[in-house]
């Protein structure tokens, strides 16, 4: 659910600002995490700036704002807290998706879990050892 209005109750006048506009993924083999996301998530990449530098297409719809959580810091893997940010992907088909993290050389974090009125997720790590989820919404 997203505020109509901003914390001290007035209505926003336009978009709100400082919506999240870019993500990064940090690779050791830059090649590799690129094959992991094209092959899984059908993302396309075309070189910018420096070598082994990409910039990322992740869909052609136009998204007005991106909606982000704030949660306590936790384990997804024993004894591994989270650090940074935790991006989460959208995808159709939840058990596909997993099958090609799977068969790309990536692996689950924890198992697929369902949040009821939310959609069914599973977190894992990309062939770099990056943390991510990915969720089929309800």
């Amino acid at each position: 659910m997203y505020r109509k209005t901003g914390l001290n109750g007035l209505p926003y006048p336009r978009a709100m600002p400082h919506n999240l506009s870019r993500f990064a993924i940090n690779a050791d083999d830059v090649p590799r995490a690129r094959r992991f996301y094209e092959q899984v998530f059908g993302w396309r990449f075309e070189p910018w700036g420096p070598p082994n530098f990409y910039l990322i297409e992740t869909g052609k719809e136009h998204v007005e704002a991106v909606g982000g959580l704030l949660q306590e810091r936790r384990e997804l893997v024993p004894g591994a807290r989270m650090v940074g940010f935790e991006c989460t992907i959208g995808v159709d088909n939840i058990d596909q998706t997993i099958r090609a993290i799977e068969a790309n050389g990536g692996k689950l974090a924890m198992p697929k879990f369902h949040i009821p009125t939310v959609g069914t997720g599973v977190y894992f790590f990309d062939t770099e050892g990056n943390v991510a989820g990915a969720m089929q919404y309800d």
